[in-house]
Parts: C-alpha cells; sequence; structure tokens
C-alpha cells in the first residue's frame, strides 16, 4: 500500500518564507526531497540528486515526516511546500498529502512537468517549472502538454515558473508562454553564483539580476500575462540551505 510506503527525505524545516513563485511570501514548512531526474547546471538543491547528501537521506513514512513537521514547526503554520530534487518521482507521496490535509494544513508543490502523479490534482498550489535552455536540460513537451491539459480538465490550482538568466532563456520563457497562455505564468531572475557564502555580497548582485529581467519585460509585446519575480530568500539569506 502506498501509505506504508517510506519517503526519502533530505531536509524538514522551517517555518520560513516562500521564495519563490505562485505562493512567494507564503509562510510554509519545506520538506525536501531525494532524488531527480534532471541535473541541471545551474540547480541550486544539486545535493538532492549528485550523490553528496546521500548519508542524509532519511526513509520516512507520512506519519513520521508530519512529526518531524510538528517537531520543527509547532502549531505555527498551516502549509506545507514539498520540494526537491523532484518530488514527482515519488508516487507515494499522495499518503503524506492526504495526511496533510486531514490536519487542515495546505500543501505546495514545484516540479518541471517531466513526470505526471494522480495526486497533482490534490495539489493545492502546484508550479510546473520547466527549465531553459541554460539548464542544459530539453523540455518534453508532450509530456507538459499533457500534464497542463490533466491540470486543467481537473481545475486544479497550477502556475508555470520559468528560471531566466539570459536573452536565450528569457525566448524560452516566451514559448512556454505562448504554448500555455491561460496558464499564470512567473519569471524569475536566476541566480548564477551559487557558491557565494556572504549574503552581503549577493544582494547587490541578485538586485542587479532581477532589475535586468524587468527591463527585458516590461518593453516585450508577448509578455503581458506574466509575473516577474525576484529569488526572495536569497535576498535575505543569500545560498545558506534549511532556510
Amino acid at each position: 500500500m502506498q501509505a506504508n510506503k517510506r519517503i526519502p527525505v533530505l531536509e524538514v524545516f522551517g517555518p520560513t518564507v516562500q521564495g519563490e513563485g505562485m505562493v512567494i511570501g507564503r509562510k510554509t514548512m519545506f520538506v525536501r526531497t531525494a532524488g531527480c531526474d534532471y541535473s541541471c547546471s545551474w540547480c541550486d538543491s544539486a545535493f538532492t540528486w549528485d550523490g553528496s547528501a546521500k548519508a542524509d537521506i532519511r526513509m520516512l513514512t507520512a506519519n513520521e515526516i508530519i512529526e518531524q513537521l510538528k517537531a520543527a514547526g509547532g502549531d505555527v503554520f498551516d502549509h506545507v511546500t514539498i520540494s526537491g530534487g523532484n518530488p514527482a518521482l515519488l508516487p507515494q507521496l499522495n499518503a503524506l498529502i492526504d495526511l496533510l490535509h486531514e490536519q487542515g494544513i495546505s500543501v505546495a508543490l514545484e516540479t518541471q512537468g517531466s513526470r505526471w502523479q494522480d495526486w497533482f490534482w490534490s495539489i493545492d498550489e502546484l508550479t510546473l517549472s520547466p527549465k531553459p535552455p541554460s539548464s542544459g536540460m530539453q523540455t518534453d513537451w508532450a509530456v507538459l502538454d499533457d500534464i497542463v491539459s490533466k491540470l486543467t480538465a481537473g481545475n486544479t490550482s497550477f502556475s508555470l515558473k520559468t528560471v531566466v538568466f539570459d536573452e536565450a532563456d528569457l525566448e524560452y520563457a516566451t514559448s512556454v508562454h505562448q504554448r500555455y497562455p491561460l496558464v499564470p505564468i512567473y519569471l524569475q531572475a536566476g541566480n548564477g553564483q551559487l557558491q557565494e557564502t556572504d549574503p552581503a555580497l549577493m544582494l547587490p548582485y541578485l538586485l542587479e539580476r532581477y532589475e535586468w529581467l524587468i527591463g527585458q519585460v516590461m518593453g516585450n509585446t508577448e509578455l503581458k500575462r506574466v509575473h516577474v519575480l525576484p529569488q526572495l530568500h536569497t535576498w535575505v539569506w543569500g545560498n545558506k540551505k534549511g532556510v
């Protein structure tokens, strides 16, 4: 049974603010799962798939994850973000999602849109984040088309998010928006300084990247119904993990 299947977990932390996408600024707890079918060149969570944190993976039941969430967050939260890696690799996540809902806790999740899971229909705020050329990954448009179609038919609350580092990424984001014009889309300025450890040095760089992206989008006649975002948590904590 899926309810008894264990989930590979790397981190449980919070409460903190969601730094990205459709729920940016939301007070939330985080559950970070291990494993990904992508290996993006600029991934800020490469430890979830590159083997460097293999010893930190804990195989937990849904109930054990709930216990850890409450141990970390007490009774001050009603929202959980499931992140990765790619949580969509885990069919057994439905048990955790159902248990969170039973306790009145809403669930957000982000995936690149490379795999479908039926529990997508149960996510309260689902973000599909197809990866642009700078990632080195290739989008399987047939799979993404199918996922968008299923979510639309199921009246699920979902959005698109694309990270933008350069003009090629912006062209890709524009093509995503044109392909799915009725789906809300969020463009996020990319962070190319993942090795910087001083948050004070990060902020000027991140501001410059965000200003550049705003300038690129505001005069673009093909990008009218879009949201332009920073990566909010990096403005506050830089590249620090677990925040």
